[in-house]
């Protein structure tokens, strides 16, 4: 495990002090997802429904003091919020944009000329239809 190289970083994995290597994820999803406490007995059940009594949501009256708050404050708060995501986004370099704004103006022109020429052959199909 510790051979397995982070494809963003190109670093290995960490080895720990007693010689067992981290694995860090790789983003990717498993193909196979394994039922958590299935087996081999268990052949599809009808699922029971928990009826446990309702409970009081603790979220709920958080959410509503932080609504009443100074809206400058949650603008302040909206825009850190917005920054941070921001930063997690994977930015295109300047090839690739290029690439990705010459093919979409091509298909834009492309689909601009195949739609005149179907209304002018709707129009000369119609007029000689109609006369």
């Amino acid at each position: 495990m510790s051979d397995e190289r982070d494809t963003r970083h190109g670093a290995h994995a960490a080895d720990e002090g007693d010689g067992t290597a981290v694995s860090r994820p790789s983003g990717k999803r498993s193909a196979r997802r394994t039922r958590s406490g299935s087996t081999s007995a268990d052949t599809g059940s009808i699922a029971t429904i928990d009826r446990t009594s309702p409970k009081k949501d603790k979220t709920a009256g958080k959410a509503k003091r932080e609504g009443a708050g100074n809206p400058f404050s949650r603008l302040i708060k909206f825009l850190r919020e917005v920054i941070a995501e921001l930063r997690k986004v994977i930015w295109p370099n300047r090839k690739q944009m290029v690439t990705y704004t010459s093919v979409v103006l091509v298909f834009v022109v492309f689909m601009v000329a195949f739609i005149s020429g179907m209304d002018l052959a709707f129009v000369k199909g119609v007029d000689w239809l109609f006369g």
